[in-house]
């Protein structure tokens, strides 16, 4: 077995041997793994330890987005090769006792609707989450990583880049690759290296929540020894984590892996995909037995109909569960924190010209009273 062991009381950048928040391809590994033995990973929080039990709302406004998630890794697994698939068996996640869900201005998913700083404070024990903030709510576990992946080769990485300032260009949101607070931070990799932010075809922050202890995560190989990294652990998250954040933790990640020889050539796989034996989590969670579900289709606040809009869709579907929320007598804030750890986002249909619709769905069984 190989371990990577942190110090809590520093940040990522206190321990660049041991993780890093920047995709590169030349980044050094930690340790190396032989197929099968087993590795364990503690990770630090999205935040990287900006965030703690005493942090207040207001705080978030010093928040530096330089440092989000920092990963753990890389993991060298031995006879991997371009070309592999990687198979990652999540064995197993050991949660920690304190997480966070936050709302940061600028970020989210309705980021225009909600401009003020929010923050809850979680308590995980005895297999569920609850928080003052939210009295009443008690959120099962159901542990992941948000960001989990390989490193991607020279060429992609270029690729990348090109692509995305090409979309930010065409007035896309993208967070390009910025030096400050980059780990390492030297160079090249301080410069070159891919932000965190997004998700890409080596993987990285997906927020998947179905990547529960017993998935196998097959990630396409681009560098030698595939170069695994995770970190952006989450306690439980419902499908969009909507607000930006999940119920974010600290946590100890068990893997191991299993080179799939030129799986990725052969078949032509480019990027993540994922299966496992049963449910991801409870069944009572994996399909609400009890809910209460709002849908939105793709016709504005001001009536414009807009052809196959699947964002406006789910923008209109999150509103509506909120709004439904609000008249339990949950704020706007408490609301939009429940829709991120808990209301998942489905597609109803996207067949019906010119209107898609997604529900929102609400698992009533998160509410103790």
């Amino acid at each position: 077995m190989k371990s990577i062991e942190l110090d809590y009381s520093k940040r990522c950048g206190e321990e660049p041997n041991k993780g890093h928040n920047r995709w590169h391809p030349d980044i050094p590994p930690v340790v190396e793994a032989d197929p099968g033995e087993d590795v364990v990973m503690q990770t630090r929080h999205a935040f990287d330890g900006q965030i703690t039990p005493t942090t207040i709302a207001d705080d978030l406004l010093g928040t530096d987005l330089g440092l989000v998630h920092p990963l753990t890794g890389p993991v060298f697994v031995k006879g991997a090769e371009p070309g592999d698939l990687l198979e990652v068996t999540i064995q197993h996640i050991e949660p920690a006792h304190w997480g966070f869900t936050s709302i940061l201005p600028g970020f989210g998913f309705l980021r225009d609707v909600f401009t003020e700083p929010y923050l809850v404070h979680w308590e995980m024990n005895d297999g569920f989450a609850r928080s003052s903030q939210l009295p009443g709510v008690a959120i099962p576990e159901a542990s992941f990583m948000g960001t989990i992946g390989v490193a991607p080769s020279r060429a992609l990485r270029q690729e990348i880049l090109l692509r995305e300032d090409e979309l930010l260009r065409r007035g896309g949101m993208v967070v390009g690759p910025t030096p400050e607070g980059a780990v390492p931070a030297q160079e090249p990799f301080a410069s070159e290296g891919l932000r965190t932010i997004p998700p890409r075809e080596h993987g990285g922050n997906m927020d998947i929540k179905q990547l529960t202890a017993g998935t196998r995560l097959m990630l396409p190989v681009f560098t030698e020894g595939a170069l695994f990294s995770a970190g952006d652990a989450h306690y439980a998250q419902g499908d969009s984590e909507c607000c930006g954040t999940a119920v974010e933790m600290d946590c100890t990640l068990h893997v191991s892996f299993r080179p799939l020889k030129g799986e990725a050539a052969r078949r032509g796989i480019r990027f993540p995909i994922f299966e496992r034996d049963e449910y991801f989590t409870s069944p009572e969670m994996a399909a609400p037995r009890r809910f209460i579900a709002a849908t939105g289709m793709c016709i504005s606040s001001d009536g414009v109909n807009q052809s196959e809009d699947g964002t406006l869709a789910s923008r209109n579907a999150l509103l509506n569960i909120i709004q439904l929320l609000m008249e339990r007598g949950w704020s706007r804030e408490q609301a939009y924190c429940i829709c991120s750890v808990a209301v998942d986002l489905k597609v109803s249909e996207v067949v019906d010209v010119p209107n898609f619709v997604v529900s929102a769905f609400l698992p009533l069984d998160i509410f103790e009273d």
